[in-house]
């Protein structure tokens, strides 16, 4: 398997072997197992669903992966490995889920949080925390971080969620980071119809925590959910190819609209950003389009916009700067929703 490309490998790997096995790893929905073998409850050892979700991931990251009920739980998984008093590094431009989060463990005393311009290499190398949290390229400005130089540069523990860029754009673990997190509801999942996290380490002492994390709070992914987010995973690489084509070409029209004042996209990728004048404006965009579809989320086949700053938390946003989703329409009946909307 080492040798398989990451498209043949999210096709083929985590799939049961051996005359009369399915093809297809089954929906195991049970909670408990008959004594005397290996498993005896589903939260703490899991099913056959979840472990061959996890082996593509692990796979196509290059670790062993442990997956959780959401990105969210997730995220707390891994903060809750931290000693009370720890320090942690986040950038000031990131999902707004993970900084809320993180002012709530400052608000409790528990963590200090440090929040970094994403593209200042050198505060990130000088920062000294006990962890710090990457995400490249951020949500929703798309700035590229220097994964590599921070990692093999600080003390602290690295993790970088990479739920824009997948293992197919990068491989955080390879560049020296600690851990690698998804929210495998968008790209990973892909249809916009689960809610479910993933965290990957090559450490097992950190895969091991993990897991432990996972049992204590009860964070197990749900049967069908793991199931899904297995189904979407197999079409990841030929969405994601289809996708970054049509995101680089909507990009290269958006930079030379007339109403379009900026335009951020990181050069790969289904993820990009564009601002209008102001947040009328981009309220205004947000309400004419009729087959992008305006709502929060991203990484599903449909197009969606939405304007980030009118949420709580993300008042540093532009305000007039639009999030933009880019799914598998045909790009020609998206570029003509989004000149409609443009005005």
């Amino acid at each position: 398997m080492d040798d398989w490309t990451p498209r043949t490998r999210a096709i083929a790997a985590g799939r049961p072997h051996g005359p009369g096995e399915p093809l297809n790893t089954p929906i195991v929905a049970t909670s408990t197992f008959e004594a005397g073998g290996d498993a005896v409850y589903s939260r703490s050892d899991g099913t056959d669903t979840w472990a061959a979700f996890e082996d593509v991931v692990g796979s196509l990251e290059g670790g062993n992966a442990v997956s959780f009920a959401s990105g969210v739980a997730t995220l707390s998984a891994v903060l809750d490995s931290l000693p009370v008093g720890s320090t942690v590094a986040v950038p000031s431009f990131s999902y707004a889920v993970t900084r809320g989060a993180l002012k709530h463990a400052q608000q409790l005393g528990r963590l200090t949080v440090t929040e970094l311009e994403p593209t200042d290499t050198q505060a990130w190398l000088d920062c000294d925390a006990d962890l710090l949290w990457l995400e490249s390229p951020t949500n929703p400005t798309l700035d590229v971080m220097e994964i590599e130089t921070i990692a093999r540069g600080t003390r602290g523990r690295v993790v970088v969620d990479n739920t824009f860029a997948t293992s197919l754009h990068q491989q955080p673990l390879s560049l020296g980071a600690d851990i690698v997190v998804h929210s495998a509801t968008k790209l990973i999942g892909g249809h916009s119809d689960l809610l479910l996290g993933v965290a990957v380490a090559a450490d097992q002492d950190i895969v091991d925590e993990l897991r432990a994390a996972r049992t204590r709070v009860g964070a197990t992914p749900g049967a069908l959910e793991a199931w899904l987010a297995l189904r979407g995973l197999r079409t990841l690489p030929v969405r994601l190819a289809e996708q970054t084509r049509t995101a680089q070409l909507l990009v290269s029209r958006l930079a030379e609209h007339p109403a379009v004042t900026k335009v951020r996209y990181p050069g790969f990728g289904m993820m990009a950003a564009f601002e209008v004048a102001d947040a009328d404006a981009a309220d205004k965009v947000c309400a004419s389009v009729r087959l992008i579809r305006p709502a929060t989320s991203l990484g599903g086949v449909e197009s969606l916009v939405e304007r980030r700053a009118w949420l709580p938390g993300e008042e540093r946003v532009p305000p007039g700067l639009i999030r933009f989703s880019v799914g598998l329409e045909d790009p020609e009946d998206l570029w003509r929703d989004l000149l409609t909307a443009l005005g």
